[in-house]
């Protein structure tokens, strides 16, 4: 817990029990198909967190191996590696960890990892946080898709240690004043911006408010017919608008038009049936040509702008960690 009133909050865990280890990393982590074993005639672990509900640093080690399914959501996490060896995301674009490199965990999908003797050292941003720095600073809205692959270097990875030293240096010292760590938060997330590639994705469609009562209706009317060969003219006609003042309602309100929300409406669709079917009786070509995608590499293109990976990575990890939440897209 933390030291007085106002400080960061602390939370710190060891011990040398397989099953404590396994249940600690299972509830932190969301980590399905979890294994956890010795590697020599010891076994330890030890994992602190340090911070608040906008970013906490934190740390994990672990004398023994680790494997699972892991489901990031809701947050961000960058970590980097200074003991032992690891991969991570291999059903997606797998991810070595090599020491002293930072690197982005996989977001709001499963992402399996292989961890032997190791510490990892993570900082994890609230999601609501980091995308609302990314709102006032680059005037993206919603979601952040980051290359997991890419490993800044040269200065880039300097400017991104001296952040980092900056960063725990206000959040481990329980002397130091709110505003000056409201400051070392926005630093640090400035930061992993400016440091990481990333895309800044469109909040799920149906979850975007149209101002007026006959662009609601618009919207409705996508949403619930994206299953059938609907045209612009059948949306105008539901709304009761002319085509003309319903193209220039979407651009004003979401910035596209109304036939690229229907196909964010039907990339979201796909999504959700790709997660929730069986790899082995399912192909990525049935589901897509069920909502209306005809050209595959098109539609494989369009996805993976979307959603940060091809949807053969998404269906090659449906059902891997048992029930998921849907999206709300």
């Amino acid at each position: 817990m933390s030291a007085k009133p106002g400080s960061a909050e602390r939370f710190e865990a060891a011990g040398s029990d397989v099953d404590d280890a396994r249940e600690l990393y299972r509830e932190a982590y969301r980590i399905g198909g979890m294994t956890v074993e010795p590697t020599a005639a010891e076994f330890g672990y030890r994992f602190t967190s340090t911070g608040d509900d906008d970013l906490s640093l934190r740390a994990s080690q672990v004398e023994g191996r680790i494997t699972g399914a892991s489901f990031t959501q809701g947050e961000y996490v960058v970590s980097w590696m200074t003991r032992g060896e690891g991969v991570s995301d291999l059903l997606g674009s797998p991810m070595k960890f090599l020491h002293g490199q930072p690197a982005m965990f996989a977001n709001d999908r499963p992402a399996q990892f292989d961890l032997i003797d190791y510490r990892l050292n993570m900082m994890h941003f609230s999601g609501a946080y980091l995308e609302g720095v990314a709102g006032e600073t680059e005037g993206s809205v919603g979601p952040i898709r980051f290359d997991t692959t890419f490993r800044p270097s040269g200065a880039g990875l300097h400017r991104w240690n001296a952040s980092v030293a900056a960063v725990a240096g206000v959040v481990y010292d329980d002397d130091s004043p709110a505003l000056l760590r409201a400051e070392a938060r926005r630093a640090a997330a400035v930061s992993l911006l400016e440091t990481f590639p990333h895309l800044a994705l469109r909040p799920p469609t149906e979850v975007a408010v149209a101002a007026s009562a006959r662009t609601r209706t618009a919207v409705e009317y996508l949403v619930a017919n994206a299953h059938l060969p609907i045209r612009t003219e059948d949306v105008a006609a539901a709304a009761g608008m002319s085509l003309r003042s319903l193209q220039s309602a979407f651009r004003r309100e979401f910035d596209v038009t109304p036939a690229d929300y229907l196909r964010a409406v039907r990339l979201d669709r796909v999504r959700d049936d790709l997660r929730d079917a069986d790899p082995g009786r399912t192909t990525v070509g049935d589901v897509a040509r069920r909502w209306g995608f005809g050209h595959l590499g098109r539609f494989a293109a369009g996805y993976s702008r979307r959603f940060g990976e091809y949807p053969s990575a998404t269906l090659a990890s449906s059902n891997t960690i048992g029930t998921r939440p849907r999206s709300l897209g």
